[in-house]
């Protein structure tokens, strides 16, 4: 049985998470939180800090597709209970990391250099290859007491050179320096063993779902 989610937290976390992606704040729906974001695979998140009545009345009402449905508890609490429209998206995990990250020997791949950028209190680390590719990026949102990292991205013929390692390690430079050591995000099932290396733990699943377009 995971611990009860603090809605703060995850009204923090979606406020790092829009500001990142320079989306509108999330609003209050309920016991939940509701983001409008526009892709044209996601319309609209909701994401409720636990399962109850709220969440199962959104997933009887709603039938168009991308709107997402996000809750933090695991999918078996609820998949038979919910119209079986609702397609089960890859099993996520919010993280925290309350104390320094662990960064044994971390350095920089030979062959790669650091770019940065900002807007609004965003921060953006990217690592370029020598021939101008990109090959890692990632960002983290300052937002109340919470640094949000997200997107965090290697692209695929540059991992296993610690780029990753190397990009947390700047963006919680970042965040140290602004006075903010309270880390948050949301790992993918490849991610989460990466963090739990750096120093991270699990505080909650955190599984969605959608109806998929035609």
């Amino acid at each position: 049985m995971q611990n009860k989610v603090s809605a703060g937290i995850v009204e923090n976390w979606l406020k790092g998470w829009s500001l990142s992606r320079e989306l509108p704040f999330p609003t209050q729906y309920k016991s939940g939180f509701k983001v409008i974001v526009e892709y044209e695979n996601q319309k609209e998140r909701y994401v409720f800090p636990e399962l109850n009545e709220d969440f199962f009345q959104l997933a009887h009402s709603i039938d168009e597709p991308w709107v997402y449905l996000k809750v933090c508890t695991s999918p078996d609490q609820f998949m038979e209970k919910i119209p079986a429209r609702w397609k089960l998206q890859p099993q996520g995990y919010m993280m925290t990391c309350f104390h320094p990250m662990n960064f044994p020997g971390v350095t920089l791949a030979d062959g790669y250099q650091v770019e940065y950028g900002q807007y609004n209190s965003t921060f953006m680390v990217k690592i370029v290859a020598e021939n101008g590719e990109q090959a890692s990026i990632g960002y983290v949102a300052l937002i109340d007491d919470l640094a949000v990292y997200d997107r965090i991205v290697t692209e695929k013929n540059h991992q296993r050179k610690g780029l990753a390692s190397f990009l947390l390690k700047e963006l919680e430079k970042i965040a140290v320096s602004k006075g903010f050591t309270k880390n948050f995000l949301v790992a993918t099932e490849e991610g989460k063993l990466l963090y739990e290396n750096l120093g991270w733990s699990v505080y909650s699943l955190h599984t969605s779902v959608v109806i998929p377009g035609q």
